[in-house]
């Protein structure tokens, strides 16, 4: 296949140094690992060298997915769907401590982390997450209360995963270029929650809701989830706070409030 389909925002991989640099995050060798739009291959080479335990990969693009089972058909452990990654449910199919690597396509990487993070068991069967993003997009998953970049993608992420480590990626390594810098986070889920949140889906709604006008006050977007009775309980609360002045601490609090009978 010689062209990249843009619907699909396929720009592959091809510099060996940087494949590298992302297989050598974690150690490979007789581990699950899942990969998510392997494109050509490029990843999957360096991590097939690495002799994992077994190879799952998930590939949208038909024509991709046919040139992949031809290519890894004799290697027995190499398993591939061809499946929309959003569509698809693939928690049931990882197995215990699986690695999962992902040159996400920039216009549902968010979604897609999104999905990872709300995996109805939790802890996870996934014990390492190397996903790569484009940057602006990498700086508010990890973005720090009381920054510029701090918003709900980072509570929410911040809720179950923590950072391991971060590189910045340059065009210069795809083909076709893309016009933006990437940056490669290398996540591991959090194993014990402080705050117990009981469907992880509220503190999503919760974020969303407070955070769909950013600039003003709280007071009128929390009447949108609370009566009047459980608006009381936050009576020592600062109603006139923005949503990006709350601590993810507190949004994990309103949320169990919002939780309770």
């Amino acid at each position: 296949m010689k062209y990249a389909k843009k619907s699909l925002g396929q720009n592959y991989l091809i510099d060996l140094n940087i494949i590298n640099k992302i297989v050598d995050l974690s150690k490979t060798f007789d581990k699950n690992i899942l990969e998510i739009g392997p494109g050509k291959g490029a990843l999957t080479d360096q991590i097939l060298k690495n002799k994992p335990k077994s190879l799952i990969l998930i590939e949208k693009d038909y024509l991709l997915y046919q040139e992949l089972k031809k290519k890894y058909q004799n290697i027995r452990n190499v398993v591939i769907f061809n499946k929309d990654i959003l569509k698809f449910n693939f928690e049931n199919k990882i197995k215990d401590k699986t690695i999962i690597f992902g040159n996400l396509p920039y216009n549902i990487s968010s979604q897609v982390l999104a999905k990872i993070i709300k995996f109805k068991k939790w802890p996870p069967k996934y014990s390492d997450l190397i996903l790569m993003f484009q940057k602006e997009l990498a700086e508010k998953i990890i973005g720090k209360f009381n920054t510029s970049k701090y918003g709900r993608l980072s509570i929410l992420a911040n809720y179950r995963l923590k950072l391991a480590s971060k590189f910045d990626v340059s065009p210069n390594c795809f083909r076709p270029k893309p016009k933006v810098n990437s940056t490669v986070l290398y996540l591991k889920p959090i194993q014990k929650i402080t705050y117990k949140i009981q469907d992880i889906k509220n503190l999503e709604k919760v974020t969303n809701i407070l955070f769909s006008n950013k600039r003003k006050m709280i007071n009128k977007n929390l009447k949108k989830i609370f009566n009047k009775k459980k608006l009381d309980l936050l009576k020592n609360f600062n109603l006139k706070l923005r949503p990006s002045d709350i601590s993810p601490e507190k949004y994990y609090e309103i949320t169990q409030l919002f939780e309770k009978n």
